[in-house]
């Protein structure tokens, strides 16, 4: 199963959490956040980064223009985007070969001609528990809808997922279920995490997979 980290944006906690070797790496660009990497996040840091650790930028509501910026400062490999793009952008920036992660409200599983329109332009969906934040809240959405999902693309679940969730997770019959987003939860403090506890969370998901 896939790990995203999201909302990273101090060198010395980035290089501890790189020695876990999770899949994916999020940086929020969105200023309203808390974890929003303004003046802490350097392309130095991101540089750095193992090349088999994807680092992901995280967008809401932004510009094409905007994002291509970022993703060239910081040398990203993969976008996601959690606020209203349109299938049109989502393709733009894939062609730009970017991975591409679309946030998505889990309440549209039930409504599969919304969630079709994206599956060509998209790598993942990502399904998170809506606010008006985008994201962080700490909150779980009723993971039973996730039963509801027939689509084609793989998606990564977030929102509210603890350092006690892994039996939950691996318990979670849909196949199309590829990796897990952990943010807010994982936190002594926004943006810093608790790095102790997301190696346990993976040795526990790591072990009931067998």
């Amino acid at each position: 199963m896939l790990l995203k980290v999201c909302g990273m944006r101090q060198m010395a906690n980035i290089s501890e959490l790189c020695l876990l070797k999770p899949n994916y790496i999020g940086f929020i660009f969105y200023p309203k956040s808390p974890r929003y990497v303004g003046e802490f996040l350097t392309p130095e840091t991101t540089r750095m980064i193992p090349l088999d650790i994807k680092k992901t930028g995280v967008f809401v509501n932004e510009s094409l223009k905007n994002i291509l910026n970022q993703t060239k400062k910081y040398s990203l490999d993969a976008i996601q985007l959690h606020g209203n793009e349109t299938p049109e952008l989502c393709g733009q920036l894939k062609s730009e070969g970017f991975e591409i992660l679309k946030a998505i409200n889990p309440e549209t599983i039930a409504h599969p001609k919304k969630l079709k329109e994206y599956e060509a332009v998209c790598d993942f969906f990502l399904f998170d528990t809506p606010s008006v934040s985008h994201g962080g809240t700490g909150q779980k959405f009723n993971w039973e809808l996730l039963n509801q999902y027939s689509g084609n693309l793989p998606f990564f679940l977030s929102g509210g997922i603890g350092p006690g969730d892994a039996g939950e997770i691996v318990r979670i019959g849909n196949n199309h279920l590829a990796g897990v987003d952990i943010n807010s939860r994982f936190e002594t403090a926004p943006g810093l995490k608790n790095i102790d506890a997301i190696k346990l969370f993976i040795d526990e998901l790591n072990s009931l997979k067998h």
